[in-house]
């Protein structure tokens, strides 16, 4: 047996394909929504932020040990993570851990919130396009912090931060989550119209609140923060993952198996299930349990990435995965990131037939597919590819798996349960 070390650290995996996948799995904490609300813990001084249903996963450990630089005491075990702040932290970010994951970008509100500066290199992660931070910039300049930008790197400062009106020209998941852990501590009442309105937000919401802050409209296209002048401890709960929970549904229905997730509302994921659905799975829902099953080929559909509660950008390269066995033509049309079909070269490597324009891609049903060699270039196409794999005939390898640790924790152990033929490769 492997060590848990080296499972977290396999870049490869082999998988014998073909066996349709049938049973039950836990959904973990949402990665999306610790992440924010770990960054959140830098609003409190002399306090500590208590979490549970934490998922342990590369980005998370990030966080982690970007937070003890700043000076805050992380302890993690378990799914539960207790955050301690300090009366002082450090402003200053480090470039070789903020490089790792665009998402170190959500401690730059709550240090200008908290500190009254901060210092952050242009974050990294996935290629998935341009992502520019100019949203966040903006709407923090709006409450009045001077925004620098110099040698790579953002410097803001500012004394307490100003409630003002802000508009976002796209709801941006991180900029709403920003703006919203910066308006906290800032003097007087933000409004942040154009949120997004993913359950991440309101997790983010629900937690800032029981740490004593003014947050109203959460889910919503406005959200209202009216500042207060201090935080408070607190104990929150990380939602269930609703992206998690849809790459073991759909492995359920690519291979024409049935698998269950437990765990998890089906309100998060209306959007995927509708869209399965329309494709010809049946999909059963029981209390918190999701059950997705597909005897025949799916049928072509078409999917148009949107900011929730349109379909997830996060679930497109699953899906397609899915939609290359569906009988007809399917459509995908990429609205939210301008680089995310960069992974259908891999998918042609297993006999997927697909065309793109610009960013809409073409999928053309093949009645099967076969093992070969594949490289992951982000962690929702690594999951992709491991799903082609499950379903192709004969054997796949899956390589550059650090991308899919970022965001999947015990995915290996998870799709044995269901009957999958996977092991680390060397």
């Amino acid at each position: 047996m492997e060590s848990s070390e080296e499972k977290k650290m396999a870049e490869k995996m082999l998988i014998r394909g073909g066996r349709k996948l049938r049973g039950t799995v836990d959904v973990q904490g949402a990665k999306n929504a610790a992440l924010p609300v770990m960054a959140a813990s830098i609003l409190l001084k002399g306090g500590s932020l208590s979490l549970e249903g934490v998922p342990d996963l590369y980005d998370i450990r990030t966080m982690r040990d970007l937070l003890s630089d700043l000076g805050a005491s992380v302890t993690f075990n378990g799914h539960r993570m207790r955050i301690d702040v300090p009366e002082k932290l450090k402003a200053d970010t480090p470039v070789e851990l903020v490089r790792k994951m665009r998402a170190s970008s959500l401690v730059l509100g709550p240090l200008v919130a908290r500190c009254g500066r901060a210092h952050l290199p242009l974050p990294g992660g996935c290629v998935l396009g341009s992502r520019p931070l100019d949203f966040h910039l903006k709407g923090l300049a709006k409450m009045g912090s001077d925004i620098e930008l110099k040698s790579g790197a953002v410097n803001a400062t500012a004394g307490r931060l100003k409630g003002t009106t802000i508009t976002l020209e796209y709801p941006s998941v991180g900029a709403t989550e920003n703006l919203m852990m910066a308006a906290t501590l800032a003097e007087g009442t933000t409004f942040i119209e154009n949120a997004a309105k993913e359950p991440e937000i309101v997790n983010l919401a629900e937690i800032l609140r029981l740490m004593g802050a003014s947050v109203s409209g959460d889910g919503g296209e406005t959200i209202r923060v009216s500042g207060v002048t201090s935080l408070h401890s607190a104990t929150g709960r990380i939602i269930p993952d609703r992206i998690e929970a849809a790459t073991y549904l759909i492995a359920g229905v690519i291979t024409g198996g049935a698998v269950t997730v437990r765990g998890i509302p089906a309100a998060y994921m209306e959007a995927i299930l509708n869209k399965l659905e329309e494709a010809g799975a049946e999909i059963d829902v029981f209390g918190n349990e999701i059950t997705a099953k597909c005897g025949a080929p799916l049928k072509g559909v078409t999917v148009k990435t949107m900011p929730y509660p349109g379909f997830p950008t996060d679930v497109q390269p699953q899906m397609m995965a899915a939609l290359t066995l569906a009988s007809g033509t399917s459509v995908i049309h990429e609205s939210v990131f301008d680089s995310r079909l960069l992974h259908i070269s891999e998918f042609k490597k297993v006999g997927a037939k697909i065309e793109v324009q610009d960013n809409v891609a073409i999928i053309t049903g093949v009645p099967s597919l076969t093992g070969a060699e594949v490289h992951s270039s982000n962690l929702r196409a690594g999951a992709a590819l491991i799903l082609l794999g499950l379903a192709a005939e004969g054997e796949s390898t899956i390589c550059e798996l650090h991308h899919v640790w970022r965001g999947y924790e015990g995915l290996v152990e998870k799709l044995r349960s269901l009957g999958a033929d996977i092991e680390y490769a060397d």
